[in-house]
């Protein structure tokens, strides 16, 4: 597919400056940017159809984790926000097993495409992972699988719905509760959230949406699927500098092998 059958150009111009700066100014102001049917339809559908396709291949996982992705610290008890556990649970096919022909790489490769989102996440470039597994995962999250409480470590991440469950699954934030450059862990906000006792946000995410969200400073989740629809939800990961690797480490804990 060439780049116009993947994305709904009429509704998002991404070549033009003033769609652009409307979006940088709108992700700068909110922390997150939801375009609307950003897919076409025949290019959702081929993303659904090689998602169900490739699903048998995925790589399953199921682990606790605290809301700060780190291991625990033995300074803090057990139930300190430090220290609480949730869990999280979904099924990963990696770059490698993208196919060639896959309008996710269309997009993903997309010089087009890549220069729009530098420019509303104020980057000057964005770059593929150097390993071959970490650049375009599709994520799976079935029935009671979810996606728990944390921080992410990056200060960007870019999404797209492929697959909507039939009920759950729904994307739930509160914007800016630490400030991780100076260290502010807000322990106490932390704990809040955790013991239902903050409102939270809830973001409004159809299939066919392009998400840009700002999570290193913003406590967010995925609620548990509900029904037998599995959310399908594609990540393009890039970084502000070329040649990085994800670490070994987290290629083993998400993708269960290095290559």
């Amino acid at each position: 597919m060439q780049l116009n059958q993947v994305i709904n150009i009429t509704a998002h111009p991404i070549h033009q400056k003033h769609y652009e700066q409307a979006c940088k100014l709108q992700l700068d102001k909110e922390g997150v940017l939801v375009l609307k049917d950003f897919l076409t339809l025949p290019a959702r559908t081929a993303m659904v159809d090689e998602g169900i396709n490739k699903q048998s291949e995925a790589f399953y996982t199921s682990s606790g984790h605290n809301v700060y992705l780190t291991q625990k610290d033995p300074s803090f008890a057990d139930d300190h926000p430090r220290n609480r556990w949730v869990q999280s649970s979904k099924g990963c096919i990696t770059d490698d097993q993208v196919a060639l022909d896959s309008p996710l790489r269309t997009l993903y490769d997309s010089p087009q495409l890549r220069s729009f989102l530098a420019f509303v996440m104020g980057e000057e470039h964005l770059y593929p992972y150097a390993d071959s597994l970490s650049s375009i995962n599709l994520h799976y999250a079935s029935q009671g699988q979810e996606l728990g409480w944390h921080f992410d470590n990056s200060s960007f991440a870019i999404t797209l719905l492929i697959q909507s469950p039939k009920a759950g699954g729904q994307f739930e934030y509160v914007t800016n509760l630490r400030d991780s450059s100076k260290g502010d862990m807000n322990y106490t906000g932390v704990a809040q959230v955790l013991d239902g006792q903050m409102q939270t946000l809830k973001l409004a995410m159809s299939a066919g949406d392009l998400v840009l969200f700002r999570g290193r400073d913003s406590l967010h989740r995925v609620t548990p699927t509900q029904g037998n629809t599995t959310r399908m939800l594609a990540v393009l990961a890039y970084n502000a500098e070329a040649d990085v690797a994800l670490s070994e480490s987290a290629r083993m804990t998400f993708f269960g092998r290095l290559e």
